[in-house]
């Protein structure tokens, strides 16, 4: 039972260092909807299927993330304001190798 530190960056600019569990196969949409980093309702709107963009963020730090599956790619190639380094926080799941990720979450979609 270990918890990893990460800094998420909401969608007001305000950068929050959390705490995650990495004993609870927890992803981090999860993270932010369990700290209400965004408004609920605006995030993990498809329950963490891929299958929306709402949980968008953009990975600042250096950390090895697991290739993005074909689900993952065919939504960010159809969402707004994606940038290189956007992931959708659905698919990136807390593990030890992500202590001192940072992340900011992408601006919600109107």
């Amino acid at each position: 039972m270990m918890d990893i530190k990460i800094k998420i960056t909401d969608r007001e600019g305000v950068q929050h260092k959390v705490d995650a569990p990495t004993d609870m196969n927890m992803n981090l949409m999860e993270v932010v909807r369990s700290y209400e980093l965004a408004p609920e309702g605006t995030i993990g709107i498809c329950g963490g299927m891929a299958m929306c963009a709402s949980c968008q963020c953009y990975v600042k730090s250096d950390h090895q993330l697991p290739e993005k599956s074909d689900d993952e790619e065919a939504m960010l190639s159809e969402a707004f304001n994606v940038e290189d380094n956007s992931r959708l926080g659905c698919q990136i799941h807390m593990t030890d190798d992500l202590d001192g990720l940072e992340v900011e979450l992408a601006p919600e979609e109107l």
